[in-house]
């Protein structure tokens, strides 16, 4: 997203009109558009991708709780359409023939408020179960999944067997490289400390709430530990969308959500805004494949506080801006973001107009560890980083190397020459350094990098010999449940 990222109200009046409305107390939640251009209505793309039906035979009913709305791919699949509201334990079950439709909103649960303990009277609570191998699809920007707070989703995939979010087209066999916005994402908020708080009121504080679509979702507390559920082995395809001018939905978006909350092995492909974006919280990931996005792969707000660990982040050809936008909407100086990011391999958008792999601004510190920047376009650098308080904020960067034309963006704001005096406080950088990278994994060049030791940052890291996200051919933690990375492989 560009700029300060707040989403400010949606109303959802229709399936083709929207309505901003004002929102309470807190900050409004920003979304920035993607660089290229949405797609009208449902969106689409040319081109064959690989989430046809396959010519199968569709299953003749419908699991107890889902809708019976026909077939979809040729009849080859039986569509079961989720409730629009998930209340006690619903479970989506893996079967032959069988993809799940999400129509509209899906509410997961009522809102239950800031504090864990003390409920919002009458609410009630919604867990949702996904069992492995199952397919869901949205048909259009509206279709999307609201886990609220004090709710759960248990999407656990397999290696072998990931759980597939994605379109309609793209299970018609109607999707190709540059499809992007068909459906809208998976959003989940949480309960975890955010920076935007009322006047007076300082964070972390359970008052810190900021509102997600115009009141359907208010996010953040003082439960740093709160737990949203988990997501392992997961495929987010072509979502996002734009519901105002320069608002949107992003892959996964995830509100205020906390450190209990379980996200690795997840994949988002061709999202039409940002990959995931982090407002506020406290979650941590690991294993994260950003393919194709058309905004930035890794974004962050909010005082989001948790840290990533072995990432791939591909921009592609045609569309996309930086890999990694990091911002500290709110009370800056209370709760400024502080990413920490290790094991990650960040390779830039050629689209002419592209934003640099990584840009850092109002108050964002953090800690960025065995990193590999890359970009092969003239236009854009490596490192940008912008505003005093940023500056102040003494982000930090270890065992990461610089691949691009220009290392440094040369700015107005913060020049080129004191991002590099930050970059050059850590140890073992290199802002000039030749890739070698066979796609997005090391080569020689890179192996021969020494690695900087993420676990005295933080227990959630572990120790690692080598820097970027894959150390060599024989480290495969990628493959089998992503699509579009491995030869033949498409999404």
């Amino acid at each position: 997203m560009t700029g300060f990222k707040t989403l400010r109200a949606l109303l959802i009046t229709s399936m083709s009109a929207f309505a901003l409305a004002a929102c309470g107390g807190g900050a409004d939640n920003v979304a920035s558009p993607g660089e290229g251009a949405f797609p009208p209505g449902t969106g689409g793309g040319g081109g064959t991708g690989g989430g046809g039906g396959g010519g199968g035979t569709a299953a003749t009913d419908c699991p107890a709780g889902f809708a019976n709305v026909g077939t979809i791919a040729n009849g080859t699949l039986r569509a079961c359409q989720l409730p629009s509201k998930i209340v006690g334990n619903l479970v989506v079950p893996a079967r032959a023939g069988t993809a799940y439709s999400i129509s509209g909103r899906v509410d997961v649960g009522d809102d239950r408020g800031a504090d864990p303990n003390s409920p919002i009277p009458g609410s009630q609570q919604g867990i949702l179960t996904i069992e492995p191998g199952v397919r869901l699809y949205g048909s259009g920007g509206l279709d999307y999944i609201n886990v609220q707070r004090g709710n759960q989703i248990f999407a656990e995939g397999t290696a072998s067997n990931p759980i597939i979010f994605t379109s309609r087209q793209n299970l018609e066999g109607q999707t190709g490289e540059d499809s992007i916005g068909q459906w809208g994402g998976i959003v989940i908020s949480g309960r975890a400390p955010i920076a935007s708080c009322p006047a007076g009121t300082t964070p972390p504080n359970i008052n810190c709430v900021a509102t997600f679509e115009g009141g359907v979702a208010l996010y953040g507390g003082n439960s740093p530990t709160d737990n949203s559920g988990r997501l392992r082995y997961v495929q987010v395809r072509f979502p996002g969308f734009e519901v105002q001018p320069n608002r949107e939905l992003n892959g996964i978006t995830l509100n205020g959500v906390g450190s209990g909350t379980t996200i690795e092995y997840v994949q988002v492909h061709n999202s039409s805004d940002d990959g995931i974006e982090f407002f506020g919280g406290t979650v941590n990931a690991r294993y994260l494949v950003m393919t194709g996005i058309d905004d930035d792969s890794i974004d962050t707000d909010e005082g989001w506080r948790g840290g990533i660990q072995f990432l791939i982040a591909r921009q592609r050809a045609n569309g996309g801006d930086r890999v990694f936008e990091m911002s500290s909407a709110g009370v800056q100086s209370a709760l400024n973001s502080r990413p920490m990011i290790a094991n990650y391999t960040a390779i830039g958008s050629g689209r002419t107009g592209a934003g640099d792999v990584q840009i850092l601004n109002t108050g964002t510190g953090g800690r960025f560890m065995n990193g590999i920047h890359v970009s092969a376009n003239p236009a854009t650098a490596c490192l940008d980083v912008d505003t005093a308080s940023t500056v102040a904020a003494a982000p930090r960067w270890d065992s990461v190397v610089l691949a691009c034309a220009t290392a440094f963006r040369n700015d107005s704001d913060v020049d080129g020459a004191a991002a590099q005096t930050l970059f050059n406080a850590g140890t073992n950088n290199v802002a000039n350094h030749t890739s070698t990278l066979n796609g997005f994994v090391n080569g020689a060049n890179e192996a021969a990098r020494p690695a900087f030791n993420a676990s005295t940052v933080s227990s959630f890291f572990v120790n690692t010999s080598y820097i970027g996200a894959v150390r060599d051919a024989n480290d495969t933690w990628w493959q089998g449940w992503t699509c579009g990375l491995a030869s033949g492989s498409s999404c």
